[in-house]
């Protein structure tokens, strides 16, 4: 961590330490939340996640890092605008990796059911503009813009795919509420 970061986090001392319910993609590692304060009105929440070989190094071959919670965190760096001042990479006592960033469990979500065909476009243009932009900024955009060319051979591999995608998921809901009317899977509804 840079020394000025160092600086602000000196001014906080741990309080509490819980460990937190990963989601599917982080089952069986760890990951805790720590809370800190420089003052009662002043707290800091820390998410500590265990970081593994990238699901890549099979293929590509082992990180250039030797903390694969520095790979996470230089990933994030090169992908976003600002990232989290806190964002950092540790080693825990049994030798496992981590990265670190500020806990903020803010959760939006578009509501594109409400859309109509002209909003959803533009929505998906903004999506795949952000898309894009991110890629160029963490790989060599002159090499993917000549890898992609100028032909519509991947823009229409990757509409391909996302149609197929979307007819499966439809397939697969039908299954899954079949399932639930022939009482073939249990369901209990939050009340």
């Amino acid at each position: 961590m840079p020394d000025d970061r160092k600086a602000l986090l000196d001014r906080y001392h741990l309080v509490d330490f819980a460990l937190k319910v990963v989601g599917v993609g982080s089952v069986g590692t760890f990951s805790a939340i720590a809370l800190l304060l420089a003052s009662n009105d002043d707290p800091l929440f820390l998410q500590i996640k265990q970081a593994g070989p990238s699901v890549l190094e099979p293929y590509i071959g082992k990180s250039i890092y030797t903390n694969h919670g520095e790979r996470v965190v230089t990933g994030q760096r090169l992908m976003q605008s600002a990232s989290d001042i806190f964002l950092g990479w540790t080693y825990g006592n049994q030798g496992r990796q981590f990265y670190v960033r500020q806990l903020r469990d803010i959760k939006i979500k578009i509501v594109v059911e409400a859309f109509n065909p002209t909003t959803m476009l533009d929505y998906a243009r903004l999506c795949g503009w952000t898309l894009a932009r991110t890629h160029a900024k963490s790989g060599d955009s002159g090499m993917i813009a000549g890898y992609l060319g100028k032909a519509d051979v991947f823009d229409r591999a990757v509409t391909q795919f996302s149609e197929l995608y979307a007819d499966q998921v439809e397939r697969d809901h039908a299954a899954f509420m079949r399932a639930i009317r022939e009482g073939r899977i249990e369901v209990e509804a939050e009340r």
